[in-house]
């Protein structure tokens, strides 16, 4: 099966602002600033993105910095504020490519030039990697907003995805043509697939069948020479790393090819909230205990927020069955929550991607295809893998931690199941047996630079206070939740394989040198590379 369909992607998907800007500008090139450091020549560079073009049917649309297209492009990228400021870096050129030729182009005149490419397909990575740079080239954001067909083949149970879908479409337009069909993947509905797949992808059926990249059995990707590869040419050690790797190491992904998974007709959903008062520090300390032990057709999450000055704990649980067999279960195995049947909602998989998502739950399901996220704010986030529980002393510190700042979180994602049976060195992300959930800290912020060190050096102390209750040598980091204070790297934001190491065997294990062996067999001079894409060799 092809994995590009013929229709346009953009369709009433996008806003008009975007349609009626795709336009390919080569004029004012006087206006860009002469006194660049890098003395890129910018016309040499459009020139040949023009003549080399494999696809003169349409012109690449390019933005330049002058124009007010850019900004606005640029602007609804970002999802994280702090990368926002006008010091921030920004790309030289944005462009937004129609076709996977036109990627080609951009990739093939970008290696000849030097151009650096930040590929984007939904801007929610934390550390902005995917619209700024502190590395010396010259970047281009390379967006993949009209990359967003999915074709989905139920007798076949699989879908070719574009790579700049979202994961509600996505999840959309399973529903479109079978209610028995799912797919592992994460509760944020406007992630873009392309990183969300990359780096391993979490969701609420992932103790049933694992992660996003366990379910992947396709790629399209382009490589430093502009050839499109599937997973036969490509060969079977760079298809194993870019299920988990960080595909923006090795190249550009234009299209995942997925497993669909069964679900049942209805599943079943709740969430209870519990404050101090209510006993949710010993009941987040028992939940420790068996959440990673449960059948695999169920998952219960914890996440600590902190709301109108008030730290409360979300237990909240999607079962692949029915509530009285929920019921049967919780009674078993966690009565001291308390779940009740009127606490407990049966409904479509679907629907349970809005309830955790905190959509409209009744509503249009049109809903999913919104690309727009909720309000966008500052935001810095970590991550944690924990093997053995925590103390109640320790939880309760966490909790009077709560209290520093406005807008902590901490969400608690269990293990166990499915994911305990994957070996590590399966796809390149490693977390697997042994682990009983991982944690993913943040905090978000409005205001300027006082706010920004404030909340920054509490989530940093937050983490030092952590160190002695999770993984250690190393200490484990996803790497979807990007953290740039897990190395440091040189000033001007490369890193060398032993720079590179310090978080790559975090976020990689021992699977960081095959990873290393990989980048440096198909990409030898480290043109796709960023603050934490993965080394050549030295």
């Amino acid at each position: 099966m092809a994995p590009y369909v013929s229709e346009s992607p953009r369709g009433a998907l996008l806003s008009s602002k975007f349609v009626s800007s795709l336009i390919l500008i080569f004029m004012f090139l006087d206006k860009v600033s002469a006194s660049n450091s890098t003395n890129t020549n910018y016309e040499t560079y459009l020139n040949c993105l023009s003549n080399h073009s494999l696809d003169h049917s349409s012109q690449i649309p390019i933005y330049l910095p002058n124009t007010s297209s850019y900004n606005s492009i640029l602007n609804s990228s970002i999802e994280n504020l702090r990368f926002s400021s006008p010091k921030t870096p920004k790309p030289h050129l944005i462009i937004t490519p129609l076709n996977e030729s036109q990627v080609q182009t951009v990739v093939i005149c970008s290696t000849k030039h030097k151009f650096q490419i930040r590929t984007l397909s939904g801007g929610h990575d934390y550390e902005g990697l995917s619209y700024t740079s502190n590395q010396t080239p010259p970047f281009v954001m390379l967006d993949l907003i009209n990359f967003q067909s999915i074709n989905v083949d139920v007798e076949g149970e699989t879908a070719w995805v574009q790579a700049g879908a979202t994961l509600g479409l996505l999840y959309y337009k399973i529903m479109e043509k079978s209610p028995v069909h799912g797919f592992p993947a994460g509760v944020c509905t406007t992630v873009g697939v392309g990183g969300h797949f990359s780096g391993g992808g979490y969701g609420f059926l992932m103790r049933k069948y694992g992660l996003s990249a366990d379910n992947i059995v396709d790629a399209w990707i382009v490589n430093t020479k502009g050839e499109i590869l599937d997973r036969e040419s490509m060969g079977e050690d760079l298809f194993w790393a870019i299920r988990g790797g960080g595909a923006a190491s090795f190249g550009v992904v234009l299209s995942w090819k997925i497993k669909l998974v069964q679900v049942p007709p209805k599943v079943t959903v709740f969430r209870i909230t519990k404050t101090s008062e209510q006993g949710a520090i010993p009941l987040l300390h028992k939940w420790q205990y068996i959440t990673d032990k449960l059948p695999k057709d169920i998952i219960i999450q914890v996440a600590l927020v902190r709301i109108n000055l008030t730290t409360l704990a979300f237990f909240q649980s999607m079962f692949l069955g029915s509530k009285e067999q929920l019921i049967q279960i919780m009674q078993e195995r966690f009565p001291e929550l308390g779940l009740k049947l009127e606490d407990c909602i049966e409904t479509s998989w679907v629907r349970s991607t809005l309830y955790f998502d905190s959509l409209p739950f009744n509503g249009s399901l049109s809903i999913l295809l919104d690309r727009e996220p909720k309000p966008k704010t500052n935001i810095k986030a970590k991550s944690d893998f924990v093997k053995t529980p925590i103390l109640i002393t320790g939880l309760r510190e966490i909790w009077r931690r709560f209290d520093e700042v406005d807008n902590p979180a901490m969400v608690m994602f269990p293990y166990g199941g499915r994911m305990a049976e994957i070996l590590e060195s399966e796809i390149p992300f490693p977390h697997r047996e042994g682990n009983i959930y991982q944690i993913s800290y943040s905090v978000s912020w409005n205001g300027g630079v006082e706010e920004s060190v404030k909340n920054i050096g509490w989530m940093r102390r937050l983490y030092e206070y952590m160190t002695p209750y999770v993984s250690k040598l190393p200490r484990d980091s996803y790497s979807n939740y990007r953290d740039l204070d897990l190395g440091q790297n040189r000033i001007d934001g490369s890193s060398s394989y032993k720079e590179a190491k310090v978080w790559g065997v975090k976020y990689f294990k021992s699977n960081f040198d095959r990873l290393v062996k990989v980048k440096s067999k198909v990409d030898p001079d480290n043109f796709f590379s960023n603050e934490q894409s993965i080394p050549t060799l030295p």
